[in-house]
């Protein structure tokens, strides 16, 4: 069952460089969330926080809070924390060496799981999440560089739903997709929310209208609006949004 995630004066670096300025607010569970903003404005950032992989960088750190729940996310185990936050990113990266089977499998085996039959049942129950089943259900011993880069990221996203998380943050999950295959990922956003906290950041203005049942837009590092979608693109209450939702800058 996915929880809301509440992130309270959160602040990033890079070093000396001050990247995120207090961003606090809740993500709701059972909703996707956009983040939209120019480049450089921290959206990335933010949700490499949200599982700890800014930490991971080098002088990269951070302040404040980051609750899943009633779990202060920085207090726990950071291998624990990316089993109940998954990522998907910009770029598909299956791994090359391994099948497709093995690529969605690798995580249940890295968590422990070692009955063969409960690993091929939660490998065909990902990759039918993920709408990609019946394209691969024959070729699953096939290395995953054989698929599309549309089936590619879509098996990204089944290796992620794979380990059974609450969250699943995606970081431009379609920026390298034709508009098929993005279409695809955006349906599959669509059905995953009703089970999972999902935030998803989008240079694609329509993107975010469409898939998204909150947006936050960004700027320089601060939090400038956060509110349903359909207010956002219609009815902003700041300049600044208002502004880049309707490419005047940005």
């Amino acid at each position: 069952m996915s929880q809301s995630i509440s992130v309270e004066n959160l602040r990033a670096w890079y070093g000396d460089h001050l990247t995120l300025k207090g961003i606090t607010m809740e993500l709701e569970a059972n909703r996707a969330t956009a983040i939209i903003g120019p480049s450089g404005c921290g959206k990335s950032t933010f949700i490499r926080c949200l599982n700890r992989l800014h930490e991971t960088i080098p002088h990269g750190r951070v302040s404040g809070s980051i609750k899943l729940g009633d779990e202060d996310l920085y207090r726990m185990d950071p291998v624990d924390v990316r089993r109940v936050v998954g990522m998907v990113f910009q770029k598909a990266n299956p791994f090359p060496t391994m099948s497709i089977f093995e690529n969605v499998a690798l995580g249940l085996r890295i968590g422990g799981v070692r009955s063969k039959a409960e690993i091929i049942e939660r490998v065909e129950k990902s990759l039918r999440m993920a709408a990609l089943w019946d394209e691969v259900k024959d070729r699953l011993r096939e290395p995953a560089t054989a698929l599309s880069g549309g089936q590619q990221q879509r098996l990204c996203i089944a290796r992620a739903l794979a380990i059974e998380p609450e969250v699943l943050l995606m970081d431009e999950p379609t920026s390298a997709l034709d508009p098929g295959s993005t279409l695809r990922v955006e349906e599959l956003v669509q059905a995953l929310k009703s089970s999972y906290t999902i935030v998803i950041v989008t240079h694609n203005m329509q993107q975010a209208a469409r898939v998204a049942d909150k947006t936050a837009f960004f700027l320089n590092g601060e939090l400038i609006e956060y509110a349903d979608t359909a207010i956002i693109f219609t009815k902003p209450s700041d300049k600044r949004t208002e502004d880049y939702v309707t490419g005047r800058f940005g």
